[in-house]
């Protein structure tokens, strides 16, 4: 009697790997089971993609089921390496190997990019030149002056887990799952890998033999995205959705409910959209219809924001100097960078930012607005009328401007 083949059915293969998963791991949202199975299964059809998509568990503490996450992943990839705190120069000598390209899973990712870790760029060059099929990794081979310049490939699936966060140009490649710990009503079965590892790896063969069957009708076909997923976002999860639609069944429309969940989730917690926490905080927190405000009292308002991060930037509260760096990186109306300029009030004339300064860069970077009026009062915020007075810096009173207004603040939509 022959052993029957394995299912070819995505759907329900998928289903598996997903179920395989919840055994072990308590991921935070449902999104994340979705995004994970989808990631497994990529791994086995990265020829099929222009882009891979790294896959980040992350926490901000030990014992949020990070390494067993990786555990569990590497059980049912193509051959899994684990790297923890491996040179640049042995993963990219890995992919570009005779053995076959190995998907790579780094433990403790946060020895390597964490805060006492040093910069290590030449690791971050590979990850992120590894995020696309054309990337490569340029070394010098040879003696003396016999050497020559030798292109490495770079592209492979990589995994990580660690503490804390990762470099922007990382986080960016990424599909990002906020591991926590779980709470004393979430139950996870024992992982034992003499056990449960011949289980990954009877879905692992599955995944390969579904992939080979689907890969030559991928080829060529591009996945429709969700409406607002463009750019960056767009090149991690078209592999993933890609996947989805291979596998039909109510996939097709989990992913790319799990999608926009997690590029939204991503787009609110990434440190690179500190800037435009920035200008949205100034927009709807210190402006609020105002279009003139002096620099001292943009930084009273910002530092009042319980809920706001800069009373602590790199240990030390922002100042005026943080605040006009972090501003000049956006321009003016008049492609010009945003810089402070002299305000007149009736104790002097102190440094400050104009709303018409503002307005291009409000529209272009934040998102719509909160349905309230722009003369709404807060506790934590000097209100200032448009176009007839700005707060002074000196007192608590409103001084009416001898300047009228040169232009109104434009909507932001």
């Amino acid at each position: 009697m022959t052993n029957p083949q394995p299912t070819l059915d995505g759907a329900e293969l998928l289903d598996a790997v997903e179920r395989f998963h919840r055994r072990f791991n308590v991921f935070p949202t449902e999104a994340a089971y979705v995004a994970v199975a989808l990631w497994d299964a990529h791994a086995h059809l990265l020829d099929a993609f222009d882009s891979t998509p790294r896959l980040a568990f992350l926490s901000p503490e030990p014992g949020s089921g990070k390494s067993r996450a990786l555990e569990i992943v590497e059980t049912l990839v193509p051959q899994p390496m684990v790297a923890v705190n491996a040179s640049a120069a042995a993963l990219f000598r890995a992919v570009s190997g005779m053995d076959g390209r190995p998907t790579i899973l780094f433990d403790e990712i946060d020895t390597v990019f964490g805060p006492k870790a040093g910069e290590n760029e030449e690791l971050r060059g590979f990850l992120n030149a590894g995020h696309r099929r054309s990337g490569v990794t340029y070394r010098c081979v040879g003696d003396g002056a016999n050497q020559s310049v030798q292109a490495f490939p770079s592209y492979c699936a990589v995994a990580v887990a660690g503490l804390g966060s990762l470099p922007d140009t990382i986080l960016t490649r990424s599909v990002i799952i906020r591991m926590r710990r779980r709470a004393p009503n979430e139950k996870v079965e024992p992982f034992r890998q003499r056990i449960h590892e011949k289980e990954g790896h009877a879905l692992r063969d599955r995944l390969a033999a579904w992939a080979s069957a689907v890969r030559p009708a991928m080829e060529g076909k591009w996945p429709v995205m969700p409406e607002g997923v463009t750019d960056r976002p767009a090149d991690v999860w078209e592999p993933l959705l890609a996947v989805a639609d291979a596998a039909g069944g109510t996939w097709p429309q989990r992913a790319r409910t799990a999608c926009v969940e997690l590029v939204n989730a991503a787009q609110d917690g990434d440190k690179a959209s500190l800037g435009i926490r920035l200008l949205t905080d100034l927009r709807d927190h210190v402006f609020q219809g105002a279009d003139r405000m002096p620099t001292a009292v943009i930084l009273e308002c910002l530092l009042a924001m319980d809920d706001a991060p800069w009373g602590d930037l790199d240990d030390k509260p922002l100042t005026p100097r943080t605040l006009a760096k972090m501003l000049s990186q956006y321009v003016t109306p008049a492609n010009k960078p945003i810089k402070p300029r002299g305000i007149r009030t009736a104790s002097g004339t102190p440094k400050g930012y104009y709303a018409e300064d503002l307005a291009d860069a409000w529209e272009r970077y934040c998102p719509p607005p909160p349905q309230k009026s722009a003369t709404s009062a807060t506790s934590a915020t000097p209100q200032v009328s448009t176009g007839e007075s700005v707060a002074d810096p000196a007192s608590d009173i409103r001084h009416t401007s001898a300047e009228p207004a040169t232009v109104p603040l434009r909507a932001v939509g």
